[in-house]
């Protein structure tokens, strides 16, 4: 757990070069990994298929590494190199964004709870509160900041970044487009072998090879996430509502109506404060809830004192039994309002991309629980001796003369909370986008130092429009503490099976201590959820089918990717064809370069025989441009871009994979982009060169290469003719040499003599002026639209899933060239219909 940790900590700063276990194929993957110009690419399908090893591999400088350019903007958390000062005020910006869900809840809880198990003795009050004192300890405590926190992805948090760990672990994901390549990027880290590592072997094989456990895997992260995003629903709701309900303990003339029109006031305010950002926000409202803290804990200690200090006997949890003996049904009803005190329990590791695991653990250990246990142990010395005011908790316990400043701290704070589950919200979908779980959104990044501060502005006014629905339809406090209570625990429980998996398959722990937390956990979970589940007739049941229909959002989207990526690897073109075409590709050899955008990373994409068959000319130079989320938080530039060739050199054809993790910040202009790309494709032609140069020795590897092609002739559609063997650049006259192979020995002269053979320097110095000038002559974004349509014969429920469903997501949401910024003046577009 402490090497875990230790690891956790390094984050992506891990050097590229450093000795690592890998999984190594037993079948040779040379035509994928290493380059022979004289072999055409071949994408092989069957890549996965070989038996694994694992084998230590020493310093290795990949043959696809390149030394990028630093694109501006794309700054990493960096949280080690800081002084005392600015920990004071991470510590303070921890508070305002992590911590305001759960410092809160002493705000409800007990209002609830009572509400549902109301008051007969003081046994009743030392029983409740033990119930809360044990389940702080054992959720947010033990569970979150001793063991959860610590399954986080190089400081990435929530239910997608435990999936992205098992992922880039096991071959998971229902999306068949993984690499072996990808298992090279430093991110990628595998223990060393121990006598766990053959339990995590088999669990690992059992996972790829079962398509249900991939299946029941994908539900169970989603389950989580839609219940994440409704509490990014009810959160608000909650905080804003009991906060503002104070009003009727200072105020006898305030009735329930203008309460839900104060809340919904406050609500529209803090949903246009969003965007202003994480850091500055923080800032702002850290301190603010420093005073809320404090405030708890001055307010406890004073009841403490007060009233009856007897109330530290419920640290003796006998009194949870005799609750229960005495109680029975209602004790059990009063679950739902005790597991209050935990909510923001996964706000601490959904926000955990905002700021580092030791600030969050130290800031919760040391500030955040002693405040809380002080809060809640004054208001059971006050109620000892008031039982009636056990509806309104909080504000009945505060002093006569701080009242107002704690009503209008604890607006302060109960904002603070709402924000930072609309935060923890952003971060989810921001990772279910990038993994091809939730439609494209338009993602603002709110801070230029820290990259995991991040803004939606679709998401971020659709939460605002259902939280109003929501306290407008539902202005209980039971009710909607209730579908509080189903929210978090929906998500908490998701939470612990994917750690228990994490704990198997990647820390590799003794398996009594992984089944000693799986048990405890998730069997408290689930009787604290039977609890809420009982009164979810109540009007507590919208949250669930709010969560039901973000689900299916997030299904069928996946669902309607994979169709769609499985069908265009069915179609794309194979590499016999583009022999049989020949180097010309059987038409026009344009000037230029041709980015083709596509989503295949193996294989050469149908979409590109839609241009030929369309266009009267192609560029001289065609790049497969593919952007991959790879289930890495972030990959370095020197790593970002993989390039391989596509047939014979002289096709000038090649493909470029440009991988990012899902914290990774594509803020690159077009024109970066390209620079980039250019850059790294000089380099993995020196590359190239260089190691042929090696494994041939000074051998003669021209083959047919730089052979005479003979002259073929095409005509267009309006019946121009045009000359197949001119050279692709015309200013490439003075070099005596045609810079491209025949496609077929019929096209070859046999009675021209062969021409002198250019020896290796040449022959890479001749191909980077083509490449330079080719980008002189300009670049064009060839961009593919595929869409997907249910065959006539498919049944009605697919059909209304691809044909309307997810057509209606994917023409409602971002596309993907947007990022780039590209003008409309070096933008081309075919679109192409498949059948699925």
């Amino acid at each position: 757990m402490a090497e875990e940790e230790r690891d956790t900590e390094r984050g992506s700063s891990m050097d590229s070069t450093e000795s690592r276990w890998v999984f190594q194929e037993d079948e040779d993957e040379s035509e994928i990994d290493e380059f022979d110009a004289d072999l055409p690419m071949v994408d092989s399908e069957d890549e996965e298929n070989g038996e694994q090893r694992l084998i230590r591999t020493g310093p290795r400088i990949d043959s696809f590494d390149v030394e990028a350019l630093e694109v501006p903007g794309a700054h990493r958390n960096d949280y080690e190199d800081i002084n005392m000062g600015k920990r004071i005020v991470l510590i303070f910006q921890t508070l305002g964004v992590v911590f305001g869900d759960v410092g809160t809840s002493p705000l409800y809880t007990f209002s609830v709870m009572f509400r549902k198990a109301p008051i007969n003795g003081n046994e009743d009050i030392l029983g409740a509160l033990s119930l809360v004192l044990y389940t702080l300890i054992l959720i947010p405590l033990l569970k979150y900041v001793l063991v959860v926190l610590l399954a986080n992805d190089d400081g990435e948090g929530g239910t997608f970044a435990l999936y992205s760990l098992i992922c880039r672990n096991a071959k998971a994901s229902l999306l068949p487009n993984q690499l072996a390549s990808d298992a090279r990027i430093s991110g990628f880290r595998l223990k060393v072998p121990s006598p766990e590592l053959e339990r995590s072997l088999k669990i690992k094989e059992r996972l790829e090879t079962s398509l249900t456990l991939k299946k029941i895997l994908l539900l169970l992260v989603l389950a989580g996430t839609s219940m994440v995003i409704a509490n990014g629903v009810v959160t608000p709701a909650m905080s804003v509502l009991s906060s503002v309900n104070g009003l009727k303990v200072g105020v006898d003339a305030i009735k329930q109506d203008e309460v839900v029109m104060i809340s919904i006031a406050f609500l529209i305010i803090l949903f246009s404060l969003q965007k202003y950002g994480t850091s500055k926000m923080g800032l702002f409202v850290g301190p603010a809830l420093f005073i809320w803290f404090c405030s708890l804990a001055g307010i406890g200690i004073y009841n403490l004192v007060k009233y009856d200090s007897s109330v530290l006997r419920a640290f003796n949890p006998i009194y949870i039994y005799y609750f229960f003996a005495r109680n029975s049904t209602k004790a059990w009803y009063s679950l739902g309002g005790c597991i209050l005190c935990a909510t923001g329990s996964e706000a601490m590791f959904a926000d955990l991309c905002y700021f580092s695991v030791r600030s969050v653990q130290l800031t919760f250990v040391f500030l955040v629980l002693p405040c809380l246990m002080l809060g809640y142990l004054g208001q059971a010395a006050y109620l000892m001796e008031n039982h009636a005011d056990a509806g309104e908790a909080f504000f009945s316990s505060v002093p006569s003369g701080a009242f107002w400043p704690t009503l209008l701290i604890a607006n302060i704070a109960a904002l603070i909370a709402s924000r930072a589950m609309t935060t923890a919200t952003f971060s989810c979908i921001k990772q279910s986008t990038v993994l091809g779980c939730f439609p494209r959104l338009k993602i603002i990044h709110t801070s230029r130092k820290f990259m995991g501060h991040i803004y939606i502005p679709v998401i971020n006014w659709f939460l605002l429009a259902v939280s109003l629905v929501f306290v407008c339809s539902i202005s209980s406090m039971d009710e909607i503490g209730n579908a509080y209570g189903i929210a978090e625990l929906g998500v908490m429980m998701m939470t612990t099976i994917l750690v228990t998996l994490v704990m198997l398959l990647i820390w590799q722990i003794n398996i009594i201590i992984v089944l000693s937390f799986a048990v405890v956990f998730l069997g408290l979970e689930l009787i604290f959820f039977s609890s809420v589940l009982w009164s979810v007739t109540d009007g507590s049941w919208i949250i669930l089918v709010f969560a039901v229909i973000m689900f299916l959002i997030m299904f069928v989207w996946n669902y309607g990717s994979k169709l769609k990526y499985e069908t265009e690897v069915k179609q794309k073109l194979s590499t016999d064809l583009m022999r049989e075409l020949g180097c010309n590709l059987g038409t026009i050899r344009a000037p230029g370069i041709g980015l083709l955008y596509n989503e295949l990373v193996k294989g050469i994409p149908g979409i590109f025989g839609h241009f030929l068959t369309t266009l009267p000319a192609i560029h001289s130079m065609i790049i497969f441009v593919s952007i991959k989320y790879v289930p890495v938080p972030m990959v370095p530039q020197s790593e970002r871009f993989l390039f391989r060739r596509v047939c014979q050199k002289s096709y000038h054809i090649f493909r470029c994979i440009a991988r990012y993790g899902y914290k990774d910040v594509r803020k690159e202009n077009h024109q970066t982009f390209e620079q980039l790309l250019m850059e790294s494709l000089e380099k993995f032609i020196r590359r190239e060169a260089q190691e042929r140069s090696l494994e041939s020795d000074g051998d003669d590897d021209s083959n047919s290469e730089d052979e005479y092609s003979g002259t073929r002739v095409l005509i267009a559609p309006n019946g121009s003719v045009y000359s197949l063997g001119v050279p692709l650049l015309a200013d490439f006259t003075e070099i005596s040499i045609p810079t491209f192979e025949a496609s077929t020995s019929e096209d070859v002269n046999p009675h021209s003599s062969n021409p002198p053979v250019l020896d290796a320097e040449q022959s890479l110095e001749r191909e980077l002026s083509f490449i330079r000038k080719a980008k002189e002559s300009g670049v064009v974004y060839l961009v593919g639209h595929g869409d997907i349509r249910a065959r006539k014969d498919s049944w009605f429920v697919k059909k209304l899933v691809i044909n309307y469903f997810y057509a209606f997501l994917r023409k409602n949401c971002r596309r993907g060239i947007a990022n780039l910024s590209v003008p409309h003046s070096h933008l081309m577009q075919v679109g192409m219909t498949y059948m699925v």
